[in-house]
């Protein structure tokens, strides 16, 4: 039975393995003027990233932004997949399918869309100032809020998916019985619904948490160089500054990151169970 393994080891080492071997032996040489590598066995690259107050609160930036596209990602997808996990009708799996539909256009492309409708004589602004709200346009474009924006429309269909896969312990006979019992909606979906619904919960954050760090594409454009990650600082070091071995140690820092989140992930996950 052992040997039937070997097959997919082989394709585990080959595709993920060994490209991380690379990645840490990079980060361990040294980056000389001229974007030439000097091999070397150092961690002045962890030092300094490190010691570092600008990558630390990249790191932070980094953090802070995940966790609120997650947390706005699961306040949007949860009605959504809860409605149609529940809804019992021929119209469910079309409705799915359009929840899920933005994954077949490139998040490049909607990246732009949202350029255009976040921007200064966009959709939103000229409707904020139609209705009076607002006498100047709002910037939207450019800084932190657009990126939240942008991330959480890319990452919510990812959400919906999470979460209708982790459906599966609700019972909606459990609510009837809690209701039956005296227990309001709210306090029903607030003692029943909801934890019964963490696995789901948790499956969804912890993609859409992975996904929204790694991010680089809709930060760049929406960011406007001037929202920093991780991402986007590991390709100013690789391809403009030619510094591969700091690349390389931000980008094992943030495999570092995604373990710890996993390891947390399972405890959880076991906790709840």
């Amino acid at each position: 039975m052992a040997a039937l393994l070997v097959p997919a080891l082989a394709i585990v080492a080959a595709a993920f393995l060994y490209p991380v071997a690379t990645l840490l032996r990079m980060s361990l040489n040294e980056a000389v003027s001229g974007g030439a590598i000097r091999e070397a066995w150092t961690i002045a690259n962890y030092v300094g990233f490190f010691t570092d107050s600008f990558y630390l609160e990249l790191t932070g930036s980094a953090l802070l932004l995940a966790g609120t596209v997650t947390l706005t990602s699961l306040l949007v997808a949860y009605p959504i997949a809860l409605f149609l996990y529940r809804w019992d009708s021929p119209w469910r799996g079309p409705l799915a399918v359009l929840t899920i539909s933005p994954l077949l256009v490139s998040a490049v492309v909607r990246t732009y869309g949202w350029i255009i409708i976040l921007g200064d004589r966009g959709a939103v602004n000229s409707i904020l100032r139609g209705v009076g709200l607002a006498a100047e346009p709002i910037r939207m474009t450019n800084n932190w809020i657009g990126v939240v924006v942008g991330l959480t429309e890319v990452l919510t269909p990812y959400m919906a998916l999470a979460l209708i896969a982790g459906f599966g312990r609700l019972d909606r006979a459990v609510e009837e019985a809690a209701m039956t019992l005296g227990a309001s909606p709210w306090r029903t979906f607030v003692r029943v619904t909801l934890p019964l619904s963490l696995p789901g919960i948790m499956l969804g954050c912890l993609l859409c948490f992975v996904l929204a760090i790694s991010s680089f594409i809709t930060p760049r454009l929406l960011g406007g160089g001037r929202v920093f990650t991780l991402a986007t600082e590991i390709y100013e070091q690789s391809m403009l500054n030619l510094n591969w071995p700091l690349a390389a140690t931000i980008s094992m820092v943030m495999l570092v990151m995604f373990g710890v989140t996993l390891v947390a992930y399972g405890r959880l996950a076991r906790r709840i169970g």
